[in-house]
């Protein structure tokens, strides 16, 4: 019998390297994509040799284009707004997931994978993105936003793989760090090299009163205590773009109780608002409410009331739903009180 056919996405890493063998020996013939977003010749051709050395057929795809519109605009123009994106999350749904789609649907290929660490769990007739077995490696969070047919189509190599395990097995331990196009600068430099946009403001306090001055919103995020014209001993706890002012406080300030999220994908609405086991992460890593929330839904998506009070939630942050280990849905961070 021929082997079924399987579009991994691949970049020649640790990870995408271990997919591909244990999607071959599950009984996969593994055809690896590698999507260039930013113009990174030197990481083709390492994928591209990666490939060759596993013995696996290898293609490539010029994303330069969208991506750039897709990911690099919308992360300049969210800081330019006062929000803080998630650039990784909305290239895995805008980007990787969706080109992997549609070039398995070029090929006749049905089923697609990654190197993620997350698994996919069919429940009720419904798909739901699931946390892998490495709880210190788990990309859930991530994937929220991938619709169900996508979901149905994927195959998950690294779901129950633990990532010390996998490290230790391979001499290369290369492996992408960060946001892939700050390229090691930080992301106020990358914005003050890429627009014209910024301008500085007033710091105010929470009555109004102006106790500073600033560089420009966007070189700014929720939480920060240190930077040009923050007093000492406060943080941002606000941006209010239109006015192009920072609002700082006290630490306190930053414990929110309740949530508002848009641009929702929901895998079922009904389980979303009567389950009372739903928890929710608000960033990948640090700190998250760990007890059950309310939701209620509102005209544009969703209310969360946080009994566990979330500190310094950013507007522009995914939030996503969890019940056990099962990625119920995820929105975006609208406002907050």
């Amino acid at each position: 019998m021929s082997k079924q056919r399987l579009l991994l996405g691949f970049s020649g890493g640790i990870d995408s390297r271990a997919a591909v063998g244990r999607l071959q020996a599950a009984g996969y013939e593994v055809v690896a994509l590698t999507i260039d977003t930013i113009g990174d010749e030197q990481m083709m051709l390492q994928a591209q040799s990666a490939a060759m050395d596993l013995g696996v057929e290898w293609l490539g795809y010029d994303a330069r284009t969208v991506f750039k519109h897709e990911i690099i605009d919308y992360f300049i123009s969210e800081y330019l707004a006062g929000r803080t994106p998630a650039p990784c999350t909305r290239c895995n749904t805008q980007i990787k997931w969706r080109i992997l789609t549609e070039v398995a649907d070029s090929l006749n290929i049905e089923h697609i994978a990654t190197g993620h660490y997350f698994n996919v769990i069919q429940k009720g007739g419904r798909y739901y993105v699931a946390k892998g077995a490495d709880p210190d490696k788990d990309q859930s969070y991530y994937l929220w936003g991938l619709p169900q047919q996508t979901l149905r189509r994927i195959v998950t190599p690294m779901g129950n793989a633990i990532k010390s395990v996998i490290k230790a097995t391979v001499a290369d331990k290369r492996e992408s760090m960060g946001i892939c196009f700050l390229k090691g600068c930080s992301y106020g430099e990358f914005i003050h090299r890429h627009t014209s946009s910024i301008s500085a403001g007033n710091i105010t306090d929470t009555d109004g009163r102006i106790v500073g001055r600033h560089d420009g919103i966007a070189l700014y995020t929720i939480g920060q205590k240190r930077g040009s014209g923050i007093p000492e001993g406060m943080r941002v706890i606000d941006i209010d773009a239109i006015a192009n002012r920072l609002i700082v406080g006290s630490n306190e300030d930053l414990y929110k109780s309740k949530l508002h999220i848009d641009k929702c994908v929901i895998v079922n609405e009904e389980e979303l608002l009567t389950a009372d086991d739903i928890t929710v992460k608000i960033r990948g890593i640090g700190r998250n409410p760990e007890s059950p929330v309310t939701v209620q839904k509102n005209d544009k998506g969703y209310i969360v009331t946080l009994p566990d009070k979330a500190w310094a939630p950013a507007k522009g942050q995914p939030l996503v739903f969890y019940r056990n280990n099962l990625v119920i849905g995820g929105g975006i961070v609208v406002d907050f009180e």
